[in-house]
């Protein structure tokens, strides 16, 4: 049984061998979870190890087991890219696919979601940054839910999903933002986990 802290770091480590081909450094680590120093990623690799998830290998330098790599991944589809900013025109074709472990992002095997790569700067108040990949799942949205959201038929958009007055309304988190009152609008999925690739 892992803890939460442990399944960060795994999930971290599973993806960033994924797509890098190599594991992460325990400096990569530490500045990933903002830890003082890198004794406390050590910590938790050591944890990991004795848990069966990870070995140090022959440069003394900690990767996932093969077996976790495979058992642990499901391939996403990131359809391009989505501004947390103005509106901009929809992306329809997947741009990349991303292997994603569905238990560290808390995601249930029996739901679709897909991705868009984030830009811009209007969500950093939610904490998702210009980089970042926003995991999504095709569900009606409810009040305060974060949506990608198809704005009158031709524009998308992140934002938070509120109801004012009786009519639906997405705003930014980020003053700089004004709302948008959409005269039409099409959820196309609420955020329900996020990979931070952006600058933080």
């Amino acid at each position: 049984m892992l803890t939460e802290n442990q399944e960060a770091v795994l999930s971290f480590m599973l993806e960033f061998q994924q797509r890098e081909g190599i594991p992460p450094s325990t400096r990569q680590i530490a500045q990933q979870f903002g830890f003082q120093s890198q004794t406390s990623a050590v910590k938790h690799l050591r944890a990991l190890a004795r848990k069966g998830h990870i070995e140090q290998l022959s440069d003394r330098s900690w990767g996932v087991k093969a077996r976790e790599v495979q058992s642990h991944f499901v391939e996403l589809a990131v359809y391009g890219t989505i501004p947390a900013g103005r509106p901009a025109t929809a992306e329809e074709q997947p741009a990349e696919t991303i292997a994603i472990d569905p238990r560290a992002h808390r995601l249930s095997t029996r739901r679709h979601y897909w991705a868009l790569q984030v830009s811009g700067d209007s969500m950093i108040g939610a904490h998702i940054v210009d980089g970042d990949i926003a995991i999504l799942e095709r569900r009606a949205p409810r009040p305060g839910d974060i949506v990608a959201a198809l704005v009158d038929e031709t524009t998308t958009t992140l934002k938070r999903y509120v109801i004012g007055k009786g009519r639906a309304i997405l705003r930014a988190a980020n003053p700089r933002y004004a709302d948008i009152v959409p005269a039409h609008l099409e959820c196309q999925g609420v955020l329900v986990s996020l990979i931070g690739r952006g600058s933080r």
